[in-house]
């Protein structure tokens, strides 16, 4: 039925933005708490998780523009959290990469910032959110595939 269709989709559009609204709030909100702003942790979390990653990865990655990721790797290199690194092979390549000092920053605030997501998501159960991953992850594919 095309009309139950169009008020479904409708009311998935409004519950998944309220729902998504709220959670990226308390998210951000916990990231503030330690002291770097929500992009400088994502940045910070993504070397913690993936090791040295060449600057020009890390935008594509965490779905930024270049100007905003060399403006917050510049603030992190300042505050020696990470370190850029040239290339061996390819001069045209510099890698970010963790400091011990931002690594250890990392080690203790990242097992907090774990459970305040697990926290922030204890709507659901383990097998509900099992279910609801491979779900969103379908819906965001086909939405990126569409041309509106």
């Amino acid at each position: 039925n095309a009309a139950l269709d169009v008020e479904l989709s409708l009311k998935l559009f409004v519950v998944l933005s309220k729902a998504s609204k709220v959670i990226t709030e308390r998210a951000l909100g916990d990231m503030r708490q330690y002291g770097v702003s929500p992009t400088e942790f994502i940045v910070l979390e993504l070397l913690y998780h993936k090791g040295r990653t060449p600057l020009q990865q890390i935008g594509n990655k965490i779905l930024m523009t270049s100007g905003s990721i060399t403006y917050n790797i510049d603030k992190l290199e300042q505050r020696k959290l990470l370190t850029r690194i040239p290339s061996d092979e390819d001069r045209r390549v510099i890698y970010a990469q963790l400091t011990d000092k931002g690594r250890e920053l990392m080690d203790q605030i990242f097992p907090r910032h774990s459970e305040a997501i697990r926290q922030i998501t204890s709507g659901l159960s383990l097998h509900e959110k099992e279910q609801i991953i491979p779900l969103l992850k379908k819906l965001g594919k086909a939405a990126a595939a569409q041309h509106v």
